[in-house]
């Protein structure tokens, strides 16, 4: 079929597909459901395609008083678990003609500037990891259509709440070093107030209270390389017995726990076994490759966008936690024999 070379209308594709105007809106504006024939939806789409029509969202936008436009607000970017989280979002979000505005809260958490002159005008929702909340009162988020990652269900600012099955991924990190034999454990625990690290310390401590022998130790760390080295040196070489295997919350910071044993003249996993959780590209980059849980960034950030575009139509969320996976890699062995 030859293109015009005027850019063709909805009245084009409603006359290419035998159908009426009003039908095209609701096809190609995915609202066709119960509403026009699966049939009648796919000849719309395809006319739509021969004719490279392309929607003026602009005017649609201005029509219905909606900018098809979701803000995302994460922490700052120091890893790339975010930027997983934003590819899965800005998939989901294109299916349905929407875009995502990724804005890193400037402290990673805390208060954040309003990135618009008004947000609530701007936006037509939010998805935001609790570790970046402060940031949804400055930018008016918390009135608009919300749904929280990473969030306590009970407590959550939002309509809709979204986890990653956090605490089997500490459990099964915990029986995996149970597993081998240890018994003296060191939590290397991200000095974040959120609620995820809340749960990270719980679901261990739970763990081991339910496992006669067992002794935990804590130390906390900003989730840097230097910090984490510094807060495991520390706890490496106090007085007492030293803990054979380290629980960090983070991949970066079982880098620095990594730099520490290096420093102390402790070999990985000889002398001491330690395990992270993210499923960074840092954890094949260490070496030994390091023992962690995966957790699945972008479709946290998929099911993130799918509970928002469920909230905006009026439906109930899909409900349940994102499965994770422990990954056994170099970096744990059994403990050497007292």
């Amino acid at each position: 079929m030859a293109r015009s070379s005027t850019r063709p209308t909805s009245r084009d594709v409603a006359r290419a597909a035998g159908v009426s105007q009003a039908a095209v809106s609701l096809v190609l504006g995915d609202k066709w459901r119960g509403r026009v024939s699966e049939t009648t939806a796919q000849r719309v789409r395809q006319a739509a395609t021969d004719l490279g029509y392309r929607p003026n969202l602009a005017a649609r936008n201005l029509r219905l008083g909606h900018t098809r436009t979701v803000l995302l607000v994460v922490p700052a970017l120091t890893t790339e678990f975010f930027a997983g989280v934003y590819t899965g979002a800005a998939r989901v979000a294109a299916r349905h003609g929407f875009g995502v505005v990724l804005y890193p809260s400037p402290e990673g958490v805390g208060p954040a500037r309003d990135p618009f002159a008004s947000a609530q005008a701007a936006l037509d929702g939010v998805i935001a990891s609790s570790m970046a909340a402060d940031a949804l009162t400055a930018i008016s988020g918390d009135q608009l259509p919300l749904v929280m990652l990473d969030s306590d269900p009970a407590g959550s600012l939002g309509a809709a709440t979204v986890n990653l099955d956090i605490t089997d991924g500490v459990r099964q990190v915990t029986d995996h070093l149970l597993g081998l034999g240890h018994r003296h454990l060191l939590h290397l625990a991200a000095d974040i107030p959120s609620w995820t690290f809340e749960i990270r310390a719980r679901a261990l401590a739970d763990r081991l209270a339910a496992t006669p022998g067992t002794r935990l130790t804590t130390a906390h760390a900003p989730i840097t390389i230097d910090a984490a080295r510094a807060a495991t040196e520390t706890a490496l070489t106090a007085p007492g017995p030293r803990p054979t295997a380290i629980v960090c919350d983070d991949d970066k910071l079982a880098a620095g726990a990594y730099k520490a044993a290096r420093r102390l003249g402790l070999r990985i996993p000889d002398d001491l076994s330690v395990t992270g959780l993210d499923d960074l590209a840092l954890a094949t980059a260490l070496d030994p490759e390091l023992t962690t849980v995966r957790l699945d960034a972008e479709l946290f950030g998929e099911r993130g966008m799918q509970a928002l575009l469920a909230v905006l139509d009026g439906r109930e969320p899909d409900h349940g936690d994102i499965p994770v996976q422990l990954i056994p890699r170099a970096s744990t062995a059994p403990p050497r024999p007292s």
